[in-house]
């Protein structure tokens, strides 16, 4: 697990806000009312760049960010998150609503056209009720405008605003020399990223050109949100943005990515950590493989595999079906090669060796599956490859939270 740093120092030049405007359900929280609206703004044009879901179904805001990111990649100041509703599945109106949400931030925030990226997330399905979104909106756009929308206040209401099924806020943080990277995040369940499950934005106050930015925040998704898996569904609504204003100016590249690797790594595995009905953060960590893409196919056909989670729930040991999972990979393995090992707050307990069972105590290899962090190593003795992926254990819960979503 990767430790963050307090999210809360400032980044130069941003604000945050979350409001209600009503589109999720009421709740106790906020008098009576649930946030659902966030708004990310910067004091200068950002340059920016993005992860989408590769899901055929992709969402209005995706389809909408994609063609502004394509047109002004220099010029983005704001970023509208609506939750409760993802305007996915919604057709031309979807699309209009989608842009209708952008112009108004615009108008709230006397912004230019094309400044404004917008994200959504919620139920699939149902058109975005636009009298909310525009109210919402010029409520949040006043409120990131007050000393509440530059402090640390600003940046809980925000993180709070855009969860679902979340049970707690995702925000990390990092420095790059002089600037500081700061990124919120929402995501607990249609998570098997191609690209990246969630919703996702990072703001940085470091100078960063629009082209180094997309290649680093590709590699970063790679090593982080495409590095995780809790059910095997890829949502219609992945959405993973960087924003760049560059008020500390130029920064060490290489640190600069490693930084932003570090946030994006930090959200994913908190996301794996506040998965539906999760019980246990598991770590697959596969070595040994001909090369890092084969290690990284291994890796996340065990992490998915629904077999494999609910034995980690049930506290069962059951180093079969991490083979099985392994040897469904579609990656060629030699099975007298393979060595595996399970890892818990103690030290590592070998099970395999040679592709065969070895004599051990089922009650360590049981008192390790107890735990609420679990690694498991597969050692495949073919090359120097290897890959790590983030996973979490699938309960009863996570059943009844999704049998149940809109009811």
């Amino acid at each position: 697990m990767i430790e963050s740093d307090s999210p809360h120092f400032p980044v130069a030049g941003f604000r945050f806000a979350g409001v209600s405007c009503g589109i999720k359900p009421k709740t106790a929280a906020y008098g009576g009312r649930a946030l659902d609206l966030a708004l990310i703004i910067s004091d200068r044009p950002c340059n920016a760049a993005g992860v989408f879901t590769k899901n055929q179904f992709p969402a209005a805001p995706v389809l909408f960010d994609k063609e502004t990111l394509a047109d002004n990649p220099a010029g983005i100041q704001a970023v509208v998150i609506n939750a409760g509703n993802a305007n996915a599945c919604t057709g031309e109106q979807g699309l209009a609503n989608a842009a209708a949400s952008a112009r108004l931030v615009e108008e709230a925030l006397e912004l230019p056209g094309g400044a404004t990226l917008v994200l959504s997330t919620g139920v699939i399905g149902l058109p975005l009720p636009m009298e909310k979104i525009e109210a919402g909106i010029r409520e949040a756009a006043v409120l990131a405008r007050s000393e509440t929308g530059q402090s640390a206040q600003g940046l809980v209401l925000a993180s709070q605003a855009i969860m679902t099924t979340d049970t707690k806020p995702k925000t990390a943080s990092r420095q790059a020399g002089p600037a500081t990277l700061l990124g919120i995040a929402k995501g607990a369940a249609m998570i098997h990223p191609n690209m990246a499950t969630l919703l996702a934005v990072v703001v940085t106050d470091a100078a960063v050109e629009p082209n180094d930015l997309q290649a680093m925040l590709r590699s970063a998704a790679d090593r982080s949100f495409n590095a995780i898996t809790v059910d095997g569904d890829q949502s219609t609504n992945d959405t993973l943005l960087v924003l760049a204003n560059g008020l500390t100016g130029e920064v060490d590249l290489a640190a600069f990515e490693q930084a932003l690797t570090e946030v994006c790594q930090d959200l994913a595995q908190q996301m794996v950590r506040d998965a539906e009905g999760a019980s246990k953060f598991v770590t697959v960590h596969v070595t040994g493989a001909v090369d890092e893409d084969a290690a990284y196919q291994v890796a996340r056909t065990v992490a998915s595999s629904v077999l494999f989670k609910t034995a980690v729930y049930g506290g069962d040991p059951n180093w079969g079906r991490v083979l099985m999972a392994a040897g469904n990979s579609g990656i060629d393995i030699d099975p007298g090669s393979v060595a595996l090992w399970f890892t818990g707050s103690g030290q590592p307990l070998q099970v395999v060796a040679g592709g065969a069972p070895l004599v051990y105590s089922e009650d360590d290899a049981a008192a390790i599956f107890v735990g609420s962090d679990l690694d498991v190593r597969l050692d495949l003795g073919a090359g120097d490859g290897e890959a790590t992926v983030w996973t979490s254990d699938l309960t009863h819960d996570y059943v009844t939270l999704n049998a149940h979503y809109r009811t």
